[in-house]
């Protein structure tokens, strides 16, 4: 459904996305992690046809954005981190002028801002001048519009930023919806997002692919051993060493959270679990907490994307040139410059 192919995004000296290549296949949701300045926000714009890429190309249902811009992005839906709206008009006349700028007709128009409406629970505000709307509201009144045309694929840039939690919560779930219906690109560094709704993960760092994957298979890739996380009462004498003896653990070592806590690591084959819990209680120990240790989307992405981020290897600085932002919204009909 969507295809880049090298995109290279350079100013002057800088590039900001070095040679990135992706797909993504049609019903899939895809997440985009990366650290501030990793150059997720210049990727999603080249894909959406607001910023040409200094080289490469983008595909978008078998549509080269470059060539046929305009039938290109009839195909996609742009929630972008900073929603362009205008804050004088109510929201139904915003949709109404928004459903002209997409080429739908008077008939097809007023089926599609309904429905838009009712997806997005703003049926309540219809009525409301955008500019009174809390934020949550205004976001949502970017998906209604992203949606207005029914494209086949969603592009979402930090959709939840800035949010109350109530309103992450209310929007994680049509974002869901949403992902059931269409093929979807969500754009974020909130980590509980990608796990709770993604199929698939691709992290970005310094302008390049980094890690792509499912989240499960991301932690089966970088976890290295497994490990076991176990909790004696008080801190009895030689238990690292009556620890380390068990079969299957390859290294023990104090816990962080004090005295009578140990990390096991373990072979990757190993389950040492039902040996470690015999091995306490025949030295006479007190066993308060025996567990898997979990390792997260989040330890992932911290060990890929940490490390001295004031410049890079070619000695800049590190941060995503400023764009200024669109001064009015776009429509898929505008065409590329």
């Amino acid at each position: 459904m969507i295809e880049a192919q090298n995109l290279v995004r350079r100013y002057g000296d800088f590039t900001a996305v070095d040679g990135v290549s992706f797909a993504v296949q049609e019903g899939e949701i895809i997440g985009i992690l990366g650290p501030n300045g990793a150059g997720k926000t210049t990727t999603i714009r080249m894909i959406t046809g607001f910023l040409p890429p200094t080289s490469g190309r983008v595909t978008v249902a078998g549509k080269d954005l470059l060539e046929s811009p305009r039938q290109a992005r009839r195909e996609v839906g742009y929630l972008p981190e900073n929603v362009a709206l205008y804050t004088e008009m109510r929201v139904s006349e915003y949709l109404a002028y928004r459903a002209r700028l997409e080429g739908l007709r008077r008939a097809e128009a007023r089926e599609a801002i309904g429905s838009a409406l009712e997806r997005c629970l703003l049926d309540d505000v219809r009525d409301q001048i955008i500019g009174t709307l809390s934020k949550g509201y205004r976001q949502r009144v970017g998906l209604a519009t992203a949606i207005l045309h029914r494209p086949r694929v969603l592009v979402l840039d930090e959709p939840t930023v800035g949010l109350d939690p109530k309103q992450i919560i209310a929007i994680r779930e049509l974002i869901r919806q949403l992902g059931r219906e269409r093929t979807l690109l969500l754009s974020t560094h909130i980590l509980p997002e990608v796990e709770l709704l993604c199929d698939r993960v691709m992290i970005i760092d310094r302008g390049r692919i980094v890690a792509e994957g499912t989240p499960e298979s991301l932690r089966q890739s970088w976890i290295g051993n497994p490990a076991l996380r176990l909790t004696l009462k008080e801190d009895p004498a030689g238990a690292g060493d009556v620890l380390a003896s068990v079969p299957g653990v390859v290294a023990v070592r104090p816990g962080a959270a004090g005295p009578g806590n140990w990390t096991l690591e373990c072979d990757r084959d190993a389950d040492p679990r039902e040996e470690v819990f015999r091995a306490v209680v025949q030295s006479g120990w007190v066993l308060l907490e025996l567990a898997a240790e979990r390792t997260t989307l989040e330890d992932i992405f911290v060990r890929l994307t940490t490390h001295d981020t004031t410049h890079d290897r070619a000695g800049h600085q590190v941060n995503e040139p400023g764009e200024p932002p669109t001064s009015a919204p776009m429509s898929s009909e505008e065409v590329v410059s």
